[in-house]
């Protein structure tokens, strides 16, 4: 994948638009030949006897032989750092056992750009590099040291309460990767503070709830019952240390 996308970035070829994927964005060359490299691997799998189906951001829902299990596949995420060569991007995969996140069994992503990984197995951990990892504590009781937020400026106001009770703001433009950060403690609480679509946060929200976290709307509901499809949208309020997403639901409401 690293050797698909890295020529890439930021390149005129890389950004030539397309047409719209199957999740209405637009899409560009980097994200049809990233596309490409994952399905060519699946195709292999497939023509081995392996039965499954295949939701890609860009081909949409692929039959493979079965409904379930369903492999999800964001192959570049971060699409606008990729067209603007900033080195923030993703692969994101899930394993599906059904269509909900609760249904989640396996999460991976691939900082594109580093090389780095992270992996969640459902009752099993999460693992960086393979080594299983519990969520680090930097920042003390009552307080969010570092918030991430994947929002637009125009909206950015919505999340003014958790920013006024954070000491710093991250927005990296890539929610898998920003949901993997959160999982390690890297980030305190990351917020979408308006609707984002649901199937980019799967493998993350995964990885969070396997390090004892918590993954919820805006509003403090589970985001386990929400279909991982490219139609559900939701806010999201997330955060590795169970005080922490309590402290930044309780300025939301205010």
């Amino acid at each position: 994948m690293r050797h698909v996308v890295l020529p890439l970035l930021g390149t005129e070829a890389g950004g030539h638009e397309l047409g719209r994927g199957a999740g209405g964005d637009r899409t560009v060359e980097l994200d049809r030949r990233a596309e490409v490299e994952v399905l060519t691997e699946l195709n292999d799998l497939a023509g081995r006897g392996e039965r499954f189906s295949v939701l890609s951001e860009e081909a949409g829902l692929i039959d493979m032989g079965a409904p379930f299990p369903r492999i999800l596949v964001d192959p570049v995420d971060g699409s606008r750092n990729a067209k603007r060569g900033i080195p923030l991007v993703g692969l994101m995969l899930a394993l599906m056992e059904g269509p909900t996140l609760a249904e989640a069994r396996i999460g991976f992503v691939l900082n594109t750009v580093s090389g780095e990984r992270w992996h969640s197995l459902r009752g099993g951990g999460s693992f960086r590099e393979d080594r299983r990892f519990e969520a680090v504590r930097h920042s003390p009781e009552g307080r969010i040291g570092v918030l991430s937020l994947e929002t637009s400026t125009r909206s950015i106001l919505a999340a003014r309460p958790l920013i006024e009770l954070s000491g710093r703001l991250r927005m990296l433009g890539s929610t898998a990767i920003a949901l993997v950060h959160t999982a390690t403690g890297g980030i305190d609480v990351h917020c979408t503070p308006t609707p984002h679509r649901v199937f980019d946060m799967t493998a993350g929200v995964l990885m969070i709830e396997e390090v004892g976290g918590l993954t919820t709307d805006a509003e403090g509901r589970p985001l386990s019952d929400l279909p991982a499809d490219l139609e559900t949208y939701t806010t999201a309020l997330c955060s590795a240390h169970p005080d922490l997403h309590r402290l930044a639901l309780e300025a939301l409401a205010r």
